[in-house]
């Protein structure tokens, strides 16, 4: 039987841990406290269709802050494609219309780091056809060809799956350890309706992935070691926050209701303090 003191002391005890009083320092964050669009001082955008074959036409407009929460939203609208080139053999171009709006936000240009923690408190849409991510990138990459440099997809859903993945390209062939676990298995559409802490925490060794806590990766940095190539995971890597539709991954959304949203309350990333 524990004293009476110590009983009473013990929750407290386990709530704070000794890393999270001590060991790191925050270094970068938005609280999204200012209500209108997100502080252009911490964050960019991408532009258009990107990647993936996904439906939607990224643009500034359908990000906003309000109430201390950042929210990405994804429309239908349609209108033409201002890049519009039926010859073209790139995807992107041979889109005559742009059907679906939604926006990227990224950090690309104000703010990378190399090792510490990142994180994120987050609500996801796990309806059909919705592809929300929380993820980074080697500051070397140029967004489209991911990941070349290495890739880390702290948060990804789609298809009632949750995803953490990291990867690296060797020899032409995409590498490393992708994690794909049911949404059922955390709690179905309930646990997904709730803001969750997603997390990365990324050393010289190793990167670890987890979700509330509880890890669901971990890739040794080692494995990406190659001769007379830099490995992308000792180099600085930007954040990107998206709402993704439809795509290769993304699954079908032509029965889902729109808006289809994805809410933030903040993002955090610290390093070790000296």
């Amino acid at each position: 039987m524990l004293p009476a003191l110590t009983r009473l002391l013990l929750p407290c005890m386990l709530a704070v841990s000794p890393a999270s009083a001590s060991d790191w320092k925050l270094i970068w964050a938005d609280e999204f406290e200012h209500d209108g669009r997100p502080d252009p001082a911490k964050w960019d955008y991408e532009h258009g269709f990107v990647r993936n074959k996904e439906l939607q036409w990224y643009q500034p407009e359908n990000a906003s802050v309000a109430g201390g929460l950042l929210v990405i939203e994804a429309r239908r609208e349609t209108r033409p494609n201002p890049n519009f080139k039926p010859s073209s053999d790139d995807w992107r171009d041979q889109r005559p219309e742009i059907t679906v709006t939604s926006a990227c936000l990224i950090t690309k240009g104000r703010f990378t780091f190399t090792y510490g923690k990142a994180e994120a408190r987050i609500r996801i849409d796990a309806r059909p056809g919705s592809w929300p991510a929380f993820w980074t990138l080697s500051d070397k990459s140029g967004g489209f060809d991911a990941p070349d440099f290495g890739e880390v997809d702290i948060m990804e859903f789609y298809n009632d799956t949750i995803l953490a993945n990291v990867f690296y390209r060797h020899g032409g062939e995409v590498r490393g350890p992708a994690v794909k676990r049911p949404l059922a298995k955390f709690g179905g559409q309930t646990w997904a309706k709730e803001f969750h802490v997603y997390s990365m925490e990324w050393n010289p060794e190793r990167i670890t992935v987890a979700v509330d806590g509880e890890v669901l990766n971990t890739f040794n940095i080692s494995d990406d070691d190659k001769p007379d190539t830099q490995n992308g995971f000792r180099m600085p890597h930007y954040m990107l926050i998206n709402q993704a539709i439809g795509g290769t991954m993304g699954g079908d959304p032509s029965k889902t209701q729109f808006p289809v949203r994805l809410v933030v309350d903040w993002v955090r990333v610290y390093q070790k303090s000296d």
